[in-house]
Order: structure tokens, then sequence, then C-alpha cells
């Protein structure tokens, strides 16, 4: 006799032996007791991995960038991974004392803390978590998130440490994923995918051939290949282009670049701008057909690209075989000291890539949300992607305004000791309260360090404000040289650039250079018990100028984040401060 109760098309349900009318109902299939018990025990070694008290873990695998450790339990990985089966039973296991450097465990590629926390979570629970928040979207708002640099960047770290920690399940899901979206991603980014597959050689063969694929029928130049790909790959793409006659009609075919460019770009990548003068004086070609400042934007240090540029001779607006002007390179290298070069230069921020992008679209297309939008901890730099993106948004707002450091100047008096002084005190308050910004404005302008608060020489030991020179301005009679002159042109250049590149920065700082007695409050010299109470009420004062002011900044721009987290710093020098005067009048 069959006792199952089903369902009939009548609404009826059969027992076997009667039959009755009823109202439709919904049976639940019993659940299957060993399904189960596995979904548990998921959960229950999931809860293991996400709990804050470490559940007696006994190893921890350090991620340097982001200063980060994460536990984990040698018998649930090694059971789970042969790698790391072979890593924890190792002969130098013992001696690492339970720290493994992440990059010692995966040498060849740099994986993120969220691609390593989403492989170790499968490990543990045997479920593949939904791709994290923030993590995998751009900051551009009309970016479907679907394949931009960031989602790129994820799926390609999950693959590379799934392979390398043999986890082949989970390279084969990732692989399908890239897969999927592949025809979506920036041929660009397609070069990081295709090098990561790779690595994985044949667990990845699928993926190897498509991007392959999509590259051969590319407009990327061969330079750009050589830098981003093994030469096996280079010459099977190049053949591969031969074949489909797709060769015929590009630079590359008549052996670009030639051996003369070839000669410059390798005089760039040893730093020697020099070397390259010489070789354009041979005049094979020049910077502009070299493409030379299109090479030093995009491999080369910063200092090396400014030389370069100082050289006056190469269009800064030029295209290269791509359509990318230099600063749209610039945007892709992601270097905001290289970006403000260019616009100082004359660089166009509204110039359009041959598909209709700006740089700073491109800018924002590779920046992940999460990094753009975290608030900056006290005594660490703003991130470069969202300096990247600040710097190109203001260009893009505005010209620059020649000079305009001179209006906040002739706050500070006509005395030129005072200007210096005040320059001085700028910048050093801006190290302090801007740390990313101000130096990347400082090393535009080429300036070395400051006097921090204590301008004496004398007095100041801080090692990062040390100088060649130990000038104290406060000293009287005080004698104007051609160096203070040299220092006052630098110093100056780097409040007019961070006045064009970061408004919202210079206001907070106007608000507090502006008043009249700051630079005296700098120096505590041999005061007598009334000034001392006096500078010390003036100190209190301007805390509560400084607190206001960030409070103000933060009601008027919606990304503040780094003014109000730093704020805390430059307060704790100003009540050190306080407290020695406090001192000292009781002397």
């Amino acid at each position: 006799m069959d006792n199952r109760i089903g369902l009939s098309d009548s609404n009826e349900i059969s027992n076997g032996s009667s039959t009755c009318c009823t109202e439709t109902l919904s049976v639940p299939k019993p659940p299957n007791p060993g399904v189960s018990a596995l979904e548990q025990l998921s959960k229950t070694l999931e809860s293991i991995f996400q709990s804050d008290f470490d559940f007696y873990a006994d190893a921890k695998i350090i991620i340097s960038a982001p200063n980060r450790e994460i536990p984990v339990h040698r018998c649930i990985l090694s059971a789970r991974s042969p790698f790391f089966k072979t890593v924890f039973s190792g002969s130098g296991a013992k001696e690492k004392r339970g720290n493994f450097e992440l990059k010692e465990l995966a040498k060849d590629f740099e994986i993120g803390f969220d691609a390593l926390v989403a492989v170790l979570a499968y490990l543990y629970s045997g479920k593949v978590k939904p791709l994290p928040e923030g993590v995998c979207v751009c900051v551009d708002e009309d970016c479907s998130h679907v394949a931009c640099r960031p989602a790129v960047d994820f799926m390609v770290e999950v693959l590379y440490a799934s392979f390398t920690f043999q986890v082949p399940e989970l390279v084969a899901l990732y692989q399908r994923h890239l897969l999927d979206i592949l025809d979506k991603v920036a041929i660009d980014d397609i070069l990081i995918v295709l090098s990561v597959a790779n690595i994985c050689d044949k667990a990845c063969a699928r993926l190897i051939a498509r991007c392959v694929e999509i590259i051969v029928k590319s407009n990327l130049d061969m330079v750009t290949l050589d830098k981003a790909l093994p030469q096996d790959i280079v010459k099977q793409i190049t053949d591969a282009r031969t074949e489909l006659g797709l060769e015929l009609d590009t630079p590359e075919s008549e052996g670009y670049p030639d051996k003369h460019v070839k000669r410059i770009y390798q005089a760039l990548d040893s730093d020697d701008v020099e070397l390259v003068r010489m070789l354009l004086k041979e005049g094979h070609t020049n910077l502009d057909d070299a493409h030379a400042l299109h090479y030093a934007v995009a491999y080369c240090d910063a200092k090396t690209t400014t030389e370069l540029l100082d050289l006056g001779i190469a269009d800064i607006n030029r295209r290269n075989t791509r359509g990318y002007t230099v600063l749209h390179v610039a945007a892709m290298r992601k270097e905001p000291k290289i970006i403000v070069s260019l616009l100082t230069k004359g660089a166009q921020p509204s110039d359009l890539t041959l598909d209709g992008r700006k740089a700073v679209q491109i800018s924002k297309r590779l920046t992940r949300a999460a990094d753009y939008y975290r608030s900056t901890e006290e005594g660490k730099a703003s991130p470069k992607e969202r300096l990247c993106i600040d710097i190109l948004e203001q260009a893009e707002r505005r010209e620059p305004l020649l000079g305009e450091a001179s209006l906040s100047l002739a706050m500070a008096g006509d005395d030129l000791r005072m200007k210096l002084l005040y320059l001085e005190n700028r910048v050093a308050l801006a190290k302090v309260l801007f740390p990313m910004e101000a130096k990347v404005v400082m090393d535009i302008a080429q300036v070395d360090g400051t006097y921090e608060f204590l301008l004496s020489g004398k007095h100041n030991n801080n090692a990062g404000a040390r100088r060649t020179t130990t000038v104290d301005l406060n000293e009287a009679p005080f004698r104007l040289q051609e160096e203070h002159l040299n220092r006052m042109r630098a110093l100056s250049k780097t409040v007019e650039l961070g006045k064009r590149f970061f408004p919202r920065c210079s206001e907070v700082l106007n608000r507090i250079m502006d008043a009249d007695d700051l630079s005296q409050l700098a120096y505590v010299g041999n005061d007598t018990p009334g000034e001392r109470r006096r500078k010390k009420q003036r100190y209190m004062e301007l805390q509560e100028v400084l607190l206001k002011a960030f409070d103000d900044d933060k009601q008027e721009f919606d990304r503040s984040t780094i003014c109000s987290s730093s704020s805390s710093k430059f307060v704790g020098v100003m009540r050190s401060n306080g407290k020695l005067l406090k001192r000292r009048s009781k002397a």
C-alpha cells in the first residue's frame, strides 16, 4: 500500500484508501537528516571563524597592508586544504610560533584582506559568501558595478588564493564568474585577469584562452603587453594578430617601438633624464612621437616624470596610439603627485578618451567605494585613490588662480620675516591635519620639510622636521638672505597648490592661521609669567576655533572624514603646548 500523501489536480488529498475534498495545503518535505547535520556543522564552524574571541586559535595569518591579523585553527585548515596541511606540518612551522605572513604564503600575486577572508570562510563553512559590501563597487555612480575594477580585483584575488591554497572547487567557481563578465571588463583590466589565470595554468585554461582572444582583437600596444604579461603569452598574442592580419596597418608592424625609442624608455627606467636629453639630440625622434611622457607617467617614479616635464619639449595633451592623453594614463596610475604635476603644466581634465571617459571617470572606476568613503584614522594618510579623484574633480571645477596665497599672506603683515613665519606655520599645520595632501603639494613645490611649531632649530628635535640649516626666524636682528627668499617661494607655491587642489583643507587652515597671534604662540621663549598665562588662554581659544572650524566644515562638505579624524592630533599638540605654558608659568 502506498502511504505517501500527494496533491491531486482536483485539490484532493489521497491516502491510498479514501479520498476527500479539501482546501489546497502545502505539505513541507521532511528534511534530510544528513543535510541538516551538515548545515548545522557548517554554521558551527562558520561561527568559530567569525567569532571575536578566537576560540583557541593556534595560528595567525598576518597581512602587512593593511596591518591586520586573522586568527585561524591549524586542524581545520589542514583538514580542508592540502596546502595548509603542508605549511603547518613543515619543518619551519614551529619556529614561526603560529604567525604566518600572507606574502610568504602567496608570493606570486598580492591578496587583499577581503579576498583572503572569503577563501578562509569557505574553508571553514563550505559556503560561498556574497560579495562583500563596498569592496566590489567603484565610486562611479553611473557604473553597473558588474565588471568595474574593484569587482575584477576581488574575483582575481579570490581565484589566485583558491589556486594557491589548493581549493579546486573555488577555482572553478570564480573562473566561471570571470568568464561570465569578461565581455564587460575594460581591456586594461583583462590584462590583470590574464596574468592571474596564467599563474593558475591548466586550472584556468578556458579563462586564458578567452582573455587571449579578446586581447588579440584589442588596441593594446606592444609596450603595454610587454610590461603586463610574460613573454610566452605576448608571443602567443602577436602570432595570433599576425595570422589574422591585424597588425598590417599599425605601427607595431614597422617595428614600433624602434631601437631608438626603446633606448629612451630604458633611460627613463633608469631615471636618467639627462640621457634622454642626449638621445633626443641624435634627432631620430622626439618626446611626442616616442610617447615618452606617456611611458614615464605609466611606469616611472614621480621625480622622473617631473624632470621630463621640466624639459618643456613635450605636448602635455598629446594622445598616444590608443587615444589616451597623459592625464588619462596618470588617472590609471593613481598617483596624486603625478596628476598635480600634469595639471600645473596645463593638462586638460575635460579631454575624453575614445570611448568618452574623462580622467576623473577613469579614476572613479578604479577606486573601491570602501576605500573612498572610509574614515581616516588619526595619524594615517588619506587613500591615494581618494586624493586622485578629489584633485581631478577640483581641476574640472575651476582654473588655477595665480598668486592666490597672497590674500592670506597679507594678513601676516608686511614684514618678510613674518610672512616666512606664517608660511612655515601654515605648511607645518597642514602636515599635521592633512598629511597626504600636504605631502603631494610639498613634493611638487620641492619643500623638504618645515620647522613645525617650534620654529627655532635649537628647540626642534622632531626628526621628521629637521632641516640642513638651523636658522632661528625669531632671533633679532633677522637678516633676510637668498635662501630665505627661495624658501619663501617654495612655501608660497605649496600654499597656492593646496588652495587650488584642496580647497576644503585650505579653508580649515585659513580659519586657524588667520588668527593674528598664532605665529607668536608657536614660539616659547623667555616669556614673563603674564605672557605665558596669556598664551595659555589663547591656546584654549584656538582649540575652540579649530573644533568649530571642523564642525562647520563637516556640515558644508559631505566627505570631510579626513578633517574630523585628524583634528584631534593638532588639538593634542596645542594642548601639549598649553600644558608646557602652564608648567612654565608655575615655575
